[in-house]
């Protein structure tokens, strides 16, 4: 099992940046898949980025390419999102989630645990 606890969300103007954080519990994530996803009201939810348990290879959706980038610190046993240059349309619930294969891609189902999400809302 392990536990996904996100951080970070919040209010901040178009332009601005965030640093999401996802703390695991439970086991170890340095042979884990990460990745964050998102929700927006009304809308279903989509793949934002992921990474290789391995950390080396990453992927990002279009719409944050250049803009949002994830990383892990496994001695922390933590995953970031940093995202900048926020626009109104990146407000929704961010999601953390896990994957015991060797990636989870971009598709929700590939992914085995879930964290509570936390609210970024970018004021325009």
């Amino acid at each position: 099992q392990v536990q996904l606890v996100e951080s970070g969300g919040g209010l901040v103007q178009a332009g601005g940046s965030l640093r999401l954080s996802c703390a695991a519990a439970g086991r170890t994530i340095s042979n884990i898949a990460m990745g964050w996803f998102r929700q927006a009201p009304g809308k279903e939810r989509e793949f934002v980025a992921a990474d290789t348990w391995s950390g080396i290879s990453r992927d990002y959706a279009d719409f944050v390419k250049g803009r949002f980038i994830i990383s892990r610190d496994n001695a922390k046993n933590t995953v970031y999102l940093q995202m900048n240059s926020l626009k109104a349309e990146d407000t929704a619930v961010y999601y953390c989630a896990a994957s015991t294969r060797v990636t989870g891609g971009r598709r929700g189902y590939n992914y085995d645990y879930w964290g509570q999400g936390t609210q970024v809302t970018v004021s325009s």
